[in-house]
């Protein structure tokens, strides 16, 4: 086809999707000490979670450098035989990410044209974008289409999660130290979303029970948001929580009648050294 489709690995797709959806992807990275390990290929989520509960060692993230994407951009036109590439990448407001694509999209302009979008968020819904994009591709639509079905796909997701504690956000830097400090002080249990393309306070609740409540609702409410003729999809994330993952994909399914996918997807070892073990998440993707 003459555009691929290529995301990172914090859009969190199953592997089955990604090679359904024929979506490329590119890891970022988690420091552990002194050591860099791909997500996903060095270093899993479980992993991720038992080294944040021993706290042993230092853990952090980091971007793939520019010369990784452009081996990558290289690779996936050569499997492809695209002479162009829609790279569909994390909020530039948490990664450096959009930055290190961009900068390898002009290393190999005279090799392949590659169009950057900055998506503004990140997780699955990201990679339905990804797979949307993908579609639009092997429907014949230009670069410039394509890339315009993933903006739009992006624009029209929300995405709401709840962590035991802001403590990791505000290590990383994800999360103003002000609301951390209120947080903990308090005993708020926040409720978060992705907003502008960065973590915001969605609403300050007093318990954990009643915080994953109204994280359920806040997912009624955007999928009741969806005009009727269109079609949402919902993934539900979750970090060390897969019970109440599980519990809360079944009552959305018993609760909402929805015509697209219900996804249930552990959140990826980069987003999960951000938020830490006890992060459950929704997001709810019209297919605009």
């Amino acid at each position: 086809m003459p555009t691929a489709v290529l995301t990172d690995s914090t859009a969190c797709l199953p592997p089955e999707l990604a090679e359904e959806a024929g979506v490329a992807l590119i890891p970022l990275h988690v420091q552990v000490g002194r050591r860099s390990l791909a997500e996903g290929v060095d270093i899993s989520t479980a992993e991720v979670v038992e080294l944040l509960r021993a706290g042993k060692e230092k853990v952090g993230t980091s971007r793939p450098a520019p010369g990784e994407f452009v081996e990558r951009f290289r690779e996936v036109a050569h499997a492809t035989g695209a002479d162009s590439i829609v790279a569909v990448l994390i909020s530039s407001a948490i990664s450096g990410t959009v930055e290190a694509a961009q900068l390898a999209a002009q290393a190999v302009r005279s090799e392949v044209a590659v169009e950057v979008v900055d998506s503004q968020i990140l997780g699955m819904g990201m990679g339905y974008a990804a797979a949307a994009a993908a579609d639009a591709a092997y429907a014949g639509g230009s670069p410039e289409q394509v890339a315009s079905v993933a903006r739009a796909r992006c624009a029209a997701t929300s995405t709401y999660f709840y962590v035991d504690t802001l403590e990791h956000l505000r290590r990383g830097g994800r999360v103003g130290t002000a609301q951390a400090i209120l947080g903990s002080a308090l005993a708020i249990k926040p409720l978060l979303m992705l907003s502008d393309g960065e973590v915001q306070l969605a609403e300050r609740v007093r318990t954990r029970a009643k915080a994953l409540a109204r994280l359920e609702e806040k997912c009624l409410e955007a999928i009741a948001a969806a005009p009727e003729d269109v079609v949402v999809d919902v993934a539900v994330h979750h970090l060390g929580w897969l019970e109440q993952a599980e519990a809360m994909r079944d009552r959305l399914r018993e609760t909402v009648p929805l015509a697209g996918r219900l996804d249930l997807v552990e959140l990826g070892a980069v987003a999960g050294v951000h938020t830490g073990p006890g992060t459950l998440a929704v997001t709810v993707a019209p297919r605009a």
